[in-house]
């Protein structure tokens, strides 16, 4: 019988993800609230203070539907959750 393995990068508990070293690059959903046929999208953004595109959008995938409903993925700020 196979086990359930989560992804060995995920942390264990929201204690050990605090103590971590802070993220560079954040995986931001962009919803389309304007229901104007454009699709969701995600972002990503960097957030490494030290770095000179620091609150930029430096890539960016575009569901590719309207009406995706990106928010419905079931996308966590905690790895925690996925693990078993």
């Amino acid at each position: 019988m196979e086990l359930c393995r989560p992804d060995p990068t995920f942390y264990p508990s929201p204690k050990m993800a605090m103590q971590a070293p802070p993220e560079k690059l954040a995986f931001v959903a962009m919803i389309n609230a304007e229901n104007d046929s454009r699709p969701d999208a995600l972002a990503v953004v960097d957030v490494d203070p030290d770095s000179r595109g620091y609150g930029n959008i430096v890539g960016q995938v575009d569901m590719p539907n309207a009406g995706d409903e990106l928010h419905h993925f079931g996308w966590n700020a905690c790895s925690a959750c996925l693990c078993p």
